[in-house]
């Protein structure tokens, strides 16, 4: 996408108004506690806790009853039924006291949702060719705490409703909650159990937490939403590599990355930075750790090894290939469009790598995030 002039995203931001702020906790408290090691260099800086993941996807009005002010209704109780079964994503950070590392606790805070109104019909929206600053309307996000982040949302979901009855799922999670393809898949899964639960016979027509049954005649509630999430532009490639026992050595690790970054540098026509922030996600019997580091590109091993050169083969795919296509909330209602970006910290470009969600996949994936 191109970027949009700033007269035009502020003329379009004057067109959008929040109507709801709910916070959405799990149906059932959360026993034992599950938690989540993020492991920190010393160059560790306060801006890549602001690094996240950000989806829209747009829906038509599916019938007559159909609204985006019904769904986020149901959200109240079918998002609460799915943190139950990923209780970090209703978690928080927090540091901890014996280094500089930071953790991930599945404490049941619980999951910010925003319901928004836009005077505009979504095909016209769709059909504007700048539009990429605008489109972060769409999805909130406020900037993690630096000193107490104990106390900020790592999940935000804003429904927006246009004009026609069609309406937006906007989604911002960190990266130290999830990766593209975690995130997905909890909302492949969320969108099941809401569409389990509404179609339940006995299930009313409109649910309890229906926005404009309960919103009070001259109260709109003011958010702001961080400046990053607005004015950033990033490119986005993801591969998959093979995955060995050998390659899940930090210097092999290294070496497939800088073969990535040799693959997206001549796709885009553009170098990375000379420092680069790297994110390893390390599934082990006992636990799931982040590592993060900075990384100065000139010093990461170029040399590709025998085992690189003989499995080294990088499959590049694209955000469709997330299957958010399959991520429905009203039975056989699919997304009409989808975009799909990640913010970096202070500009700092990104190399994550992850591993598959499927225990018996033989690749790893590698998402490298370019800031323009």
């Amino acid at each position: 996408m191109a970027t949009c002039n700033g007269n035009g995203a502020a003329k379009f931001s004057s067109k959008l108004q929040v109507e709801a702020i709910q916070t959405v906790i799990p149906m059932k408290i959360t026993d034992p506690r599950l938690s989540r090691r993020i492991s920190v260099s010393e160059k560790f800086c306060s801006g890549d806790l602001q690094r996240r993941f950000h989806m829209v996807l747009y829906y038509n009005k599916a019938s007559e009853t159909d609204s985006g002010w019904i769904v986020a209704g149901w959200f109240k109780e079918s998002l609460g039924m799915a943190i139950v079964e990923s209780p970090l994503f209703g978690g928080r950070l927090r540091k901890l006291e014996d280094n500089n590392d930071l953790e991930l606790v599945s404490n049941d805070s619980g999951v910010r949702l925003v319901e928004a109104n836009v005077e505009i019909n979504m095909a016209d929206f769709i059909d504007l060719k700048n539009k990429e600053n605008i489109e972060t309307e769409f999805v909130f996000w406020e900037d993690i705490h630096e000193t107490s982040p104990q106390f900020s949302p790592l999940f935000y979901v804003q429904v927006t409703n246009f004009k026609c009855g069609g309406y937006s799922i906007g989604i911002s999670c960190s990266l130290f909650l999830a990766d593209p393809f975690v995130m997905t898949n909890f909302l492949k899964n969320w969108s099941k159990i809401h569409n389990k639960l509404i179609s339940q016979i006995d299930a009313p027509k409109i649910p309890a937490f229906y926005t404009p049954n309960l919103r009070k005649v001259g109260f709109l509630p003011t958010i702001s939403t961080s400046l990053t999430t607005r004015n950033q532009t990033t490119q986005t490639q993801i591969f998959k590599i093979p995955k060995t026992p050998l390659n899940l050595n930090n210097n092999f690790l290294k070496n497939y990355a800088a073969k990535c970054i040799g693959e997206i540098e001549e796709k885009i026509g553009k170098k990375l930075s000379s420092k680069f922030t790297l994110f390893v996600k390390e599934s082990t019997n006992s636990e799931n750790v982040i590592k993060v580091e900075t990384c100065n590109k000139e010093e990461i091993i170029k040399e590709e090894c025998g085992l690189l050169s003989k499995n080294g083969g990088l499959i590049s795919i694209s955000w469709d290939d997330l299957g958010g296509d399959k991520v429905s909330f009203n039975e056989g209602n699919k997304a009409v469009n989808m975009s799909c970006w990640i913010i970096n910290a202070e500009n700092q470009d990104l190399v994550m790598i992850t591993p598959s969600l499927d225990e018996d996949s033989s690749q790893l994936n590698i998402i490298i995030t370019v800031t323009n």
